[in-house]
């Protein structure tokens, strides 16, 4: 038995121009202007976007970064720590550590004094079930500045 051979079809799409081929090339004067027109509307993107850029610039700020420390000298996660000015009473940024211990909180840049605090009511851990807070920790900030802190427990 001999197989047949399939035939191929053609097909043929009409073009998708956007000028039809019955108008006359754009005259100089007119390619000028569309050329003015997509310039201008690039350079107002371009405006845009950098006046965008400086309405999401940042005031300036310091950064408090920490790690909190169980008393065998391994890292804790999940832990609240708690920060405030040293002249208010409340704590004004409640952190959770992450799975590497670590903490970090923005504060307003400028001369102040933040204390810190690991505050363990409702902390649970399987491997440290004797934990007591530690003593507070004091931080000076005097301008847009990182400060690395460690807040070991007992």
């Amino acid at each position: 038995m001999r197989r047949r051979k399939k035939k191929l079809k053609t097909a043929i799409y009409r073009s998708l121009c956007i000028i039809p081929p019955s108008c006359s090339p754009l005259s100089p004067r007119v390619a000028r202007r569309l050329l003015l027109v997509a310039l201008l509307l690039c350079l107002g993107t371009a405006v845009r976007e950098a006046s965008a850029a400086e309405k999401k610039s940042e005031k300036p700020y310091a950064l408090i970064f920490g790690t909190v420390w169980s008393p065998e000298n391994h890292t804790l996660y999940g832990v609240k720590v708690e920060i405030r000015r040293a002249d208010d009473k409340k704590p004004r940024w409640v952190l959770i550590s992450d799975h590497n211990g670590e903490f970090a909180q923005r504060v307003p840049a400028g001369k102040a004094d933040y204390l810190l605090r690991a505050n363990l009511k409702g902390y649970k851990s399987s491997h440290h079930n004797g934990l007591r807070e530690g003593t507070e920790v004091t931080v000076h900030i005097e301008n847009d500045e990182r400060t690395d802190v460690g807040l070991h427990l007992r």
